[in-house]
């Protein structure tokens, strides 16, 4: 993979530009390829945190059998690649100047490519993540259903939807998000181009919230799904969830993706309203 850095860009119109429709061809599979460049784009090349984005293709053919792109934050993403392909992207960004703290994709590329990583920097990676890609099959809404209402989160919301994204991420330790959240950076953060949605209670109280991602290759991934503590095993993440399913097939949607968290018992309430496993995916974390 990446025979020369020709095929490295931070050029985000030319990486989507010569990547075609790859990224298209197995959205649920390819879904973080699908909605981080674009992202990226609409923040513009010269937004904070924008800059210093790379993408990267595998081509045969002259066409891409596999995308990469690292974040600003220097989190790189792929597509699924062969134990191979892994090791030889490795060398490439080991190189001076391609620095990178984690790297996350489904489980064999992600272990493949720490193997190489730690191989050429002698950085040994540490797991920090492990997670279940699931795709909606057929949508099966919890039965019974807990009292209450969907409602679409407004600018009014902005600050009750911050501080929900906080407690999640002091719950599963993303540490890099809170921090953002505390110095009043919510643009940095993975949530600040979600669409968010509650689950009220019939006198108006919200007691949970989904978000989701904006279509993207006929793609919409519901992240993040949280309930306060207090109000746990009620139902209420399963109906926010179910509603915000239902709302992006009903926007067209071809493919509706989360992740679960293996560690999350809770996580096997997607499976009961319909989604189905697609694989599993590593984090490795390079000190």
């Amino acid at each position: 993979m990446l025979p020369d850095d020709r095929q490295l860009t931070e050029d985000i119109d030319d990486f989507l530009g010569r990547a075609g429709n790859f990224p298209r061809s197995r959205p649920a599979l390819h879904n973080t390829a699908l909605t981080d460049p674009e992202r990226l784009r609409a923040r513009g090349a010269d937004a904070h945190g924008a800059g210093g984005a790379v993408f990267g293709r595998l081509e045969s053919g002259g066409e891409a059998r596999a995308v990469f792109h690292r974040t600003p934050r220097g989190r790189p993403g792929l597509t699924p690649l062969s134990a191979e392909q892994a090791r030889t992207l490795a060398p490439h960004l080991a190189r001076p100047g391609h620095a990178l703290s984690d790297v996350i994709a489904d489980r064999r590329t992600a272990a493949a490519f720490a193997e190489t990583w730690q191989r050429h920097t002698g950085a040994a990676p540490v797991p920090f993540w492990r997670t279940r890609l699931h795709r909606l099959g057929t949508l099966t809404p919890p039965q019974p259903c807990p009292q209450g209402r969907d409602r679409a989160a407004g600018e009014e919301d902005h600050e009750h939807v911050v501080r929900w994204c906080r407690e999640l991420c002091v719950d599963v330790g993303e540490h890099v998000s809170v921090d953002a959240i505390d110095a009043g950076s919510w643009e940095d953060t993975r949530f600040a181009d979600k669409h968010f949605t509650f689950w009220e209670t019939p006198d108006g109280v919200p007691v949970s919230m989904a978000g989701a991602t904006s279509m993207a290759g006929g793609m919409v991934r519901v992240d993040p799904v949280h309930t306060p503590a207090p109000l746990r095993r009620r139902g209420y993440a399963g109906a926010v969830t179910a509603e915000v399913s239902r709302a992006a097939l009903t926007a067209g949607a071809t493919d509706v993706v989360l992740f679960a968290d293996l560690a999350n018992p809770t996580s096997a309430l997607y499976q009961r309203i319909g989604h189905v496993h697609v694989a599993d995916f590593s984090g490795y974390r390079f000190p």
